[in-house]
């Protein structure tokens, strides 16, 4: 324990209010995590959804992921009373990647300004249908060609945010719900590496994705398109059948070079103004050195990343000890200014 620590456990405890769904608290929450954070001085304390938020605490920072107006309207409150209280993280700055019609927008603003190396970074390309009607329109899909993936518009954390499919062709397009995303598949070797962002740190795993698809493949679609679950029934009655093949591709994949992701977190958490969300990157199978941003998300299953807990308590003691700095130089002014 730093000599600042100490001096704030003699002082008091930090409070760290959590509100989050209880799926998520499941994970999160971890006896672990608890335990790391009680040894920096802060309690993790959970709030409570059926009681209005002003009436709760008192909280040294907030930490959230509970969508709608009513949750926004309440913290909007909180902090007018408790401006001293950080908040992790806005609203506003949320609410700009549960849409993925636009969510990957961000990402074509990044300037990579990484020197002596020849990765490059872009998105998928994607079309947004509307309605079944507009396929009868050859144009409506302009360059996109199959495979293509179909997401659903909103990506809030709902039931159906996650249901996604693989379509192979045109029979599989009458077969997912509209409005979609239509998103360019883009062969990958079957691995995605994820990157989680907690404030200032950075860390990248590697993990197993979808697997390629040849032409060959999507001929032999009967149903002109698989859902994501069926693709990971496959896959794992493949490996039952023919060994661990698909884990063994994840364990020979290459890192990315850790510089060229740690500038796109970077830039990223700078453009988005976030502190907690991850990122799906993948290498394009035909251009060794293109780099593809397939998804970004807010607060996303940190208890899968390594030493979660240490980074988290982390980043929690970085906040508030800045928000006491900040503080008491400000008090340090005015006791100056009463002086004078």
């Amino acid at each position: 324990m730093t000599e600042q620590e100490q001096e704030q456990e003699q002082a008091g405890r930090f409070t760290v209010g959590y509100a989050l769904a209880p799926k998520k608290v499941s994970s999160f929450i971890q006896p672990s995590l608890l335990d790391h954070a009680k040894n920096r001085c802060i309690d993790l304390v959970p709030i409570d959804p059926d009681t209005p938020l002003i009436q709760q605490g008192p909280f040294d920072c907030i930490i959230h992921k509970i969508n709608g107006e009513d949750w926004k309207k309440q913290l909007e409150d909180f902090s007018i009373k408790n401006p001293n209280a950080a908040i992790i993280d806005p609203s506003e700055a949320i609410e700009r990647l549960h849409s993925r019609i636009s969510m990957l927008d961000v990402v074509k603003e990044l300037k990579i300004h990484e020197q002596g190396t020849t990765e490059s970074l872009g998105i998928p390309k994607q079309v947004v249908i509307y309605e079944q009607e507009s396929l009868l329109d050859y144009n409506v899909l302009g360059d996109l060609c199959f495979p293509v993936i179909a997401k659903p518009l909103m990506a809030d954390g709902s039931p159906n945010g996650h249901t996604m499919s693989v379509v192979f062709n045109g029979e599989g397009l009458k077969k997912v719900n509209y409005p979609i995303v239509l998103q360019e598949f883009v062969n990958h070797g079957g691995v995605v590496f994820k990157v989680y962002v907690v404030g200032d740190h950075v860390s990248c795993v590697k993990r197993r994705s979808l697997p390629d698809f040849s032409s060959e493949m999507m001929g032999a679609s009967s149903t002109g398109l698989l859902t994501f679950s069926q693709i990971s029934n496959q896959g794992e009655e493949n490996e039952n059948g023919h060994g661990n093949t698909m884990n063994h591709a994840v364990e020979e994949a290459e890192m990315p070079p850790l510089s060229f992701i740690n500038e796109i977190a970077i830039g990223l958490r700078k453009a988005m103004k976030l502190n907690l969300f991850n990122f799906d990157v993948i290498r394009d199978a035909k251009v060794r050195d293109r780099y593809i941003v397939i998804d970004i998300n807010y607060f996303p299953g940190y208890a899968k990343m390594p030493f979660y807990e240490t980074v988290l308590t982390g980043f929690f003691r970085d906040v508030l000890d800045r928000k006491s700095l900040s503080m008491k130089k400000y008090h340090d002014r005015d006791d100056n200014a009463i002086k004078l």
